[in-house]
């Protein structure tokens, strides 16, 4: 049976999340800049809808998450978040952390295929967050990244304790989330926090390059590898080479393979089709 599309969410131009896909790229913006794309419960549900509607789309080839504005998303917003905490206990306030951020999380780090974080602006805090469950992270010179969380007395959420450790190590980690500070992109990018940065200007152009390099790309090997990657985190070397000899199986009887290895001895670039 083939597959479905996942039904795309809902996305008035005037919504807080914007989800539009073209040319096997789903593109989704968070879209509050007045706020600083601050994530309120509206445009949690939202940006929820979008990414697993993204995720479960087979026309979906690669991902884009970005911003609007001046920043690429600060997090909790924190005037509804106050507001919240004046008239509800705390079970019913953090509720938010496994109803929204745990599933966007979920969703952006184990989808079968490659996700990007366009930061155009700074991301702080979950929204920082959102940027490490991404496979690329390509930030515009102006961008920023701040792990807020203890600076509002609060722990890490949305899976900045699995992200972070694995791309800067466990004392760069503590240290960046006890003292939390806004690191500009030059400095990200030395840390490893950052994939690429480029100047504002050509940040949209460099984006929708990769984008479409990844989209035309072998869709399953890439998620085949994500799952792998992932499962590596968690085991051992036995392990992590029985779970290889699965995604090899996996991949080996893919059209895109098939395809591929006839490209190959014909002395031909493969035209992969995501299959």
């Amino acid at each position: 049976m083939t597959p479905q599309p996942a039904a795309a969410p809902a996305s008035p131009a005037d919504g807080p999340v914007l989800f539009a896909v073209a040319d096997g790229v789903a593109t989704i913006t968070l879209n509050r800049p007045d706020a600083m794309n601050s994530l309120d419960t509206d445009t949690k549900v939202a940006l929820r809808e979008a990414v697993q509607a993204a995720a479960g789309d087979p026309a979906v080839r690669c991902v884009v998450l970005t911003g609007t504005g001046k920043a690429f998303c600060v997090g909790q917003d924190l005037k509804e978040h106050a507001s919240i905490l004046r008239g509800s206990s705390a079970d019913e306030l953090f509720a938010t952390v496994p109803e929204h951020y745990n599933p966007i999380v979920t969703a952006l780090a184990t989808m079968p295929k490659p996700v990007v974080a366009a930061l155009n602006g700074i991301a702080a805090g979950a929204g920082a967050s959102l940027a490490f469950a991404c496979d690329f992270r390509i930030a515009a010179e102006s961008a920023g990244i701040n792990l807020a969380f203890t600076g509002v007395g609060l722990s890490c959420d949305s899976g900045t304790s699995w992200t972070l450790p694995r791309l800067v190590g466990r004392a760069k980690a503590l240290e960046l989330l006890y003292f939390p500070r806004t690191i500009a992109a030059a400095e990200s990018l030395d840390l490893g926090l950052v994939t690429t940065v480029v100047p504002d200007a050509h940040l949209e152009e460099e984006v929708t390059a990769l984008a479409a390099r990844l989209a035309s790309g072998p869709t399953l090997a890439y998620g085949a590898v994500r799952r792998a990657v992932e499962h590596s985190a968690g085991h051992d070397l036995a392990a992590s080479l029985a779970f290889e000899a699965e995604m090899m199986a996996l991949t080996g009887a893919t059209e895109d393979h098939q395809q591929a290895v006839a490209a190959f001895v014909a002395k031909q670039k493969p035209a992969f089709s995501g299959r």
